[in-house]
């Protein structure tokens, strides 16, 4: 019987044994740890293994010999297993990284730390596998299951209460579909101070290790679908674990071994091997989408990208990641489109999932994200008309002739003649300078077919008047550019509620409205940052419910019967809360002022604002007074050519009132007073037969203010109500501070209207500020977030109380003359480094403005969209014409 020959040994010559010495390990990692992500992704060390192996072996085996070696069953440990898991645990920055058969199984045996009667707290945008487990966890586990905003620290505040039994907090960022940011530092710094035995864990499949380590900013356990970018081929189904501590990697591989839930062997090496590629793959894949995200953006489309510099949160994520991804979505409007559009395309595949090589697009209302109810998704904010595309490694040229042949297609563009636009020469040259770039420039060669072709209306004589026998909608032929202002209340807050006088003044910080006529019988709103975008047939809207109204006056109560049949109609569209809002106010007015479908005009509203929205600085006030001027200049009841008399104003504020009561049922009516006049305001409210009344205050020069917005949300009805139960309860305190209120008030207004000599009146209005703060503070109202911002510059010798309701929201600080640049950038940093974010603004600006254009002048709407919110001040002095203020 002939031997088994041995396998063959290195020869002399060789040199293995001078290169996998004992030392071989530990020089590995000490160098490894130097090395960037591109160069540790590859690199692996082979002295794990016995012969040194380049690539890690596949040990297809489900047990191994003896007694005293480190394996003996594949449930319970493998080397092929092994080795991927020591590669990832150096690529996340872990103790210990865990491969399983999936992502869900990922997850599933993370959520086996929680026990029944604790607390989980997961995001209200989640991968829709992630909301049917935590659902099943919830009826059938006895786990508390709470939705809430997980991309803001405010979120989840209220959930930590003393006593609170929260265990875990489950974060995305960015989440899927909507790529919201969530802050990963700051929520995983307070949950851990609030309920130190809570794990923070993050779905971290959207960006991947190359991209975002959780665990370095503070997480306890990361895990991905590794079937995405990890393995970047659709190849394979896995999931990765990462954790921080080792005593909870003890506990997670306890639960895998139990449960059997370990990656095969095989499935190990196909992933070390797609591992290697991820820095490769990730870098055209994000290069990619950026082009897309470019295209779809200059469009008119609402792109969600952190790309762009439109994101609301793009600061929070680009400082704990170094890439935006390769996934985006957008929202058309209309479900029917987006559904002609995914059908349409032939190199975007149809399909779930993402993190190929190959480009996808799906709508997750349908696919990803169809376990959930659409009652939940529309009160998560769904859109049923989101598509999304996870963006692959093929030619972006080819990626975008695709996607537009299926966007013109769909009717979703339409080609757009300009004599500006590039010639194909020379866009052609662009992409191989500036392939971002060309992306924009390429889109202007098309536009969305609710954008005004002004040129054509004007020619088919559809004017505002509607002079042509044929048009069957009026139109307009100049777009209509209105501006209001935001506010700040200095002085009353809370005791305004009780018949104390209130100050409020206007910012510089505003909402930009641009009003454009259509030629498809439609009417529009386009708000991005309300995340508002919807057109409606005109001739479909319920006039019907729309009562009989004579004059321009506004009506002084909201129809019931109205409201409530255009509530639902938006809600058809599924939109956000806010942009529901919106969008409902826009109609009621635009309804209401025109009666009748007739009288109604085809028209885009496009809104857009440096207001940060409900931070209780009248960003709602700005945008109504924005609506109501437009259209009361639309419907020649105002003239846009000259300043608007106090008539005019009045009249503009009783139409901005009537959309604010639309908006919050019950104003006050102080916030659109400014807005619509500017300058400051003393606002008394009628209490218990005391007599109120509004008195402008003009003439007074400008005072800097630093608004810094604690990012808190607050209760504004509790926290009015808490004043009056403390009222009732113990008058002999509230009385006679509401008294030295109204006191502080009206030496304010005395300041602000006479001839008091600048510096004393800064001096002397820094001490008001103090004082009424500290009034506000004993009614129980202001918050740790408050006090820290006030005690952060009272160091730099500035006065700040809160303003509005409190209990979070905003703080206001005047800024004297002699404070200087440099120490306003320290101060500001000191702000941001709480987690706040400040705005630099002054005190008493202009209230309503409109834009005077050329006659026939048109596209401003789609220039306002572009600019984004970070540039809108520039893009209005770029304006021709001439601003006139109210």
């Amino acid at each position: 019987m002939s031997s088994v020959a041995e396998p063959s040994s290195p020869g002399e010559s060789s040199m293995a044994t001078s290169v996998y010495d004992s030392n071989s390990e530990y020089d590995f990692e000490a160098r490894a740890q130097k090395w960037h992500f591109a160069t540790q992704v590859v690199a692996t060390d082979s002295s794990q293994n016995q012969h040194g192996a380049s690539a890690t072996p596949i040990f297809q085996t489900a047990t191994f010999k003896g007694m005293e070696g480190p394996y003996d069953y594949s449930r319970s440990g493998n080397p092929t297993r092994g080795g991927l898991e020591s590669h990832l645990a150096r690529l996340y920055s872990a103790s210990s990284a865990f491969a399983l058969s999936t992502g869900m199984t990922c997850l599933d045996v993370i959520l086996r730390l929680v026990k029944p009667g604790e607390t989980v707290l997961a995001g209200d945008d989640l991968y829709g596998g992630t909301n049917r487990l935590l659902t099943y966890l919830s009826s059938h586990g006895g786990v508390d299951v709470r939705h809430v905003d997980t991309t803001k620290v405010e979120g989840v505040l209220p959930h930590l209460e003393p006593g609170n039994k929260v265990k875990m907090v489950l974060l995305e960022s960015p989440t899927n579909p909507l790529l919201k940011i969530a802050d990963i530092a700051a929520v995983s710094k307070a949950v851990h101070q609030a309920a130190p035995n809570a794990i923070i864990v993050v779905d971290n499949t959207m960006m991947s290790p190359y991209l975002q380590r959780p665990l370095e900013l503070g997480a306890d356990i990361v895990y991905d679908s590794a079937t995405k970018y990890l393995s970047g081929h659709h190849d394979l189904m896995a999931g990765i674990i990462a954790v921080r501590t080792p005593e909870h990697s003890k506990e997670v591989a306890w639960l895998i071994n139990a449960m059997g839930s370990g990656l095969a062997p095989f499935d190990s090496f196909l992933l070390m091997r797609g591992v290697k590629t991820l820095a490769l793959r990730m870098d055209k894949q994000q290069a990619n989408a950026q082009i897309v995200a470019n295209y779809l953006h200059e469009l008119g489309f609402l792109v969600h990208y952190p790309g762009l510099k439109s994101h609301p949160s793009a600061d929070i994520h680009w400082k704990q990641a170094t890439g935006a991804g390769a996934v985006l979505s957008f929202v058309t409007g209309d479900k029917m489109l987006s559904e002609r559009i995914v059908s349409g395309t032939r190199l975007w595949g149809v399909s779930v999932s993402f993190g190929a090589v190959n480009s996808l697009i799906s709508m997750p209302c349908l696919m990803s994200h169809a376990s959930i109810s659409p009652a939940v998704r529309a009160e998560r904010g769904l859109p049923e008309n989101l598509i999304r595309l996870c963006v692959g490694i093929e030619d972006p040229r080819d990626l975008l002739e695709d996607l537009e042949t299926a966007l013109i297609a769909s009717g979703a563009i339409v080609p757009c003649n300009d004599d500006s636009l590039l010639s194909h020469d020379k866009l052609d040259a662009l992409y191989a300078t500036d392939a971002p770039e060309w992306g924009v420039q390429r889109a202007r060669f098309f536009k969305r077919p609710h954008d005004s072709d002004l040129a054509e209306g004007v020619s088919r004589g559809l004017t505002l008047g509607g002079e042509a026998a044929t048009a069957k909608v009026k139109t307009l032929d100049s777009d209509i550019v209105v501006s209001a202002p935001g506010k700040v209340i200095l002085f009353g807050e809370h005791a305004v509620v009780h018949g104390v006088t209130a100050i409020a003044t206007s910012l510089n910080l505003r909402c930009y409205g641009v009003l454009s006529g259509r030629n498809d019988g439609k009417v529009a709103i386009s708000a991005p940052d309300l995340e508002a975008e919807h057109a409606w047939d005109i001739s479909e809207l319920p006039w019907a419910k729309v009562p009989v109204r004579e004059g321009s006056t506004a009506p002084a109560a909201l129809d019931e019967a109205l409201l409530a049949a255009i509530e639902e109609l938006v809600s058809k569209d599924h939109p956000t809360k806010t942009g529901f809002s919106a969008s409902v106010a826009f109609l009621y007015v635009y309804m209401t002022m025109a009666v009748s479908a007739d009288n109604a005009i085809a028209a885009t509203l496009t809104v857009s604002a440096n207001l940060p929205i409900g931070a209780g600085l009248g960003s709602s006030a700005a945008f109504s007074a924005c609506l109501a001027s437009s259209l009361l200049f639309a419907h020649a009841h105002a003239t846009a050519h000259c300043a608007p008399d106090p008539a005019a104003i009045d009249l503009v504020d009783s139409w901005a009132f009537l959309a604010e009561k639309v908006l919050h049922g019950n104003p006050s009516g102080i916030d659109n007073a400014v807005a619509v006049r500017g300058g400051a305001v003393a606002f008394t409210r009628a209490v218990e037969g005391k007599e109120g009344g509004l008195d402008a205050m003009g003439g007074f020069a400008s005072i800097r203010l630093l608004l810094t917005d604690t990012r808190v949300p607050r209760d504004t009805k509790s926290l009015v109500a808490g004043v009056g139960a403390l009222k009732a309860a113990q008058p002999a305190l509230v009385d006679p501070i509401l008294a030295r209120i109204q006191a502080i008030s009206e030496e304010a207004s005395s300041l602000l209207t006479g001839n008091t000599a600048r510096a004393t009146l800064i001096a002397r209005l820094s001490a008001l500020m103090r004082e009424n703060h500290t009034h506000l503070r004993t009614l129980g109202v202001s918050h740790p977030s408050l006090e820290a911002v006030v005690e952060t510059t009272a160091r730099a010798g500035l006065a700040t109380k809160l303003t509005g309701a409190g209990g979070g929201g905003c703080a206001v600080t005047l800024v004297p003359d002699e404070f200087g640049s440099a120490e306003l950038d320290a101060l500001t940093r000191e702000l941001s480094a709480l987690g706040a974010r400040p705005y630099l603004t002054t005190l008493g600006g202009p209230g309503l403005c409109v834009h005077v254009l050329p006659a026939g002048s048109g596209g401003v709407g789609h220039s306002l969209k572009r600019a984004g919110s970070d540039n809108l001040h520039s893009w209005s002095e770029g304006l021709g014409g001439q601003w006139v203020h109210a």
